[in-house]
């Protein structure tokens, strides 16, 4: 398992030995094409003068998604049933606690926030060892049941906050800049924060810098994933910290999708939403947005949860408004066919969506080209085929989403998987050579059936036999 401190809130300079089954090397390294281009100016999105600290890094990059590794403009859905029925997971740690997120690094290392407080970095599984490089104090307490808890509790200590997304800067090393999203207390109440870590610090903790502050914060809906996307821009998830009238104002930061520079500043391209906005605001009407990832167009995806269901599954369009908390397809709601808000491509009555990854490998060929997503009351893995009307997708065991309740640029169908074989699955992510990869959720206090199991949590490889 991997070993804890006794004291959560400090630095180890490594964690003792980490069990893993039977796997060979992890990611090794992998070239990227994102060049540093023209500086510009760091900070947390307000004006230079009023940044309290700065970056002591060049944070620039270049701003071009036809250079990303990924770009295809020309890819095409497959059409048809994603072929899994050899679908397995192969255990590489366990005993890990409430994992949230994990984001690859271009040299191969391995990034794993535990939601408890802890930033784990691995850089070989073969090896064994995985290292504790920063447990931030500023991060709210938050609590795991134990491993194999025969009773769950739906509130544990945090409730859905704590330390949560993280991603690794588009040409880390250099800078070496890890950037975190977590739930923290403030002069001002409990608030959601993005900081960049220096990871290669002696003390990470205590060498970081903010990039976005103020986002509204709760024991629910505090979104929380952060990805760098095909343009190297920061995108951000957050949810509505359960009061929904935030994510139509366009002056907060609550049910949002935001997007910004490696600094902190809103992207140059972002859409203007009036004088008064927020102009790192991408996207609004959001609820819980819990999963971001890009199809090889370069048009980004987010899962989102829904009111008791209604979660969906949305295109983003620069701009465009999503309806909560007046849209859903759902009872109670504004059918989104009667609206002027953005409809998803997909929903469900609950999927309760995670982490999510558009998966362009071989190494399990049959979910290739399909946005794959953690569903976590369902405790299975949701496979979403986008397709058109011209180019349908293969509906097969799975659903079709059609019609003018639905987004009109895309034909949309899901197949569910391995369902109750991981429980909770809390993310999904692809490595550099074509692995796919997941982690679970399963001592949040929230998992049925089985689970926690004796060796939760777990990160796995998904396997194809």
């Amino acid at each position: 398992m991997v070993e804890h401190p006794l004291t959560r809130r400090h630095l180890l300079a490594a964690v003792g030995a980490s069990g893993f089954a039977g796997c060979t090397g992890f990611l090794g390294g992998a070239p990227t094409n994102r060049t540093p281009g023209s500086s510009s100016t760091p900070g947390d999105g307000t004006t230079p003068s009023d940044r309290p600290e700065q970056l002591p890094y060049d944070t620039s990059v270049t701003h071009d998604e036809t250079a990303w590794d990924g770009y295809a403009p020309d890819w095409s859905a497959p059409t048809d049933t994603p072929a899994t029925d050899d679908l397995g997971a192969e255990v590489l740690v366990e005993n890990l606690e409430i994992p949230w997120d994990l984001s690859v690094a271009p040299t191969g290392e391995l990034f794993v926030t535990e939601r408890t407080g802890r930033i784990v970095r691995f850089e070989a599984f073969a090896d064994g060892r995985g290292e504790t490089v920063a447990e931030p104090g500023a991060v709210i307490d938050a609590e795991a049941v134990d491993p194999g808890a025969e009773e769950g509790s739906w509130w544990v200590e945090g409730g859905e906050g704590g330390l949560l997304g993280i991603a690794v800067h588009p040409t880390y090393p250099d800078p070496p800049l890890v950037y975190a999203y977590f739930t923290t207390e403030t002069d001002s109440g409990t608030q959601n924060a993005v900081r960049a870590f220096d990871v290669r610090d002696d003390d990470p903790a205590s060498t970081s810098w903010p990039i976005v502050e103020g986002i509204p914060a709760d024991t629910i809906h505090n979104g929380g994933r952060i990805e760098f996307g095909p343009a190297n821009y920061l995108w951000i998830t957050t949810g509505d910290a359960s009061e929904g009238e935030r994510a139509q104002d366009p002056t907060d930061l609550g049910g949002k999708i935001l997007r910004v520079t490696p600094g902190g500043d809103p992207a140059p391209d972002n859409p203007d939403l009036g004088s008064d906005a927020d102009p790192r605001i991408f996207t609004l009407g959001h609820r819980n947005p819990q999963g971001i990832s890009w199809l090889p167009d370069a048009t980004p995806v987010v899962t989102e949860h829904g009111p008791g269901g209604g979660d969906e599954v949305n295109v983003l369009r620069a701009g465009a408004n999503y309806g909560w908390p007046e849209a859903r397809n759902g009872e109670g709601y504004a059918d989104y066919a009667d609206t002027d808000y953005q409809p998803p491509v997909a929903d469900a009555v609950s999927w309760a969506p995670a982490g999510s990854v558009f998966y362009t490998g071989d190494a399990v060929h049959g979910l290739r080209n399909r946005l794959l997503f953690g569903g976590l009351i369902g405790q299975l893995l949701v496979a979403v085929t986008l397709g058109t009307d011209a180019n349908p997708p293969a509906v097969g065991d799975g659903e079709l989403y059609d019609g003018d309740r639905y987004d009109d640029r895309y034909l949309a169908a899901t197949q569910e998987r391995l369902e109750d074989e991981l429980g909770r699955i809390r993310h999904v992510e692809q490595g550099p050579d074509g692995d796919l990869y997941a982690i679970t959720s399963n001592r949040d206090g929230r998992a049925s059936g089985p689970f926690p199991g004796g060796r939760d949590d777990v990160l796995v490889r998904l396997t194809a036999e």
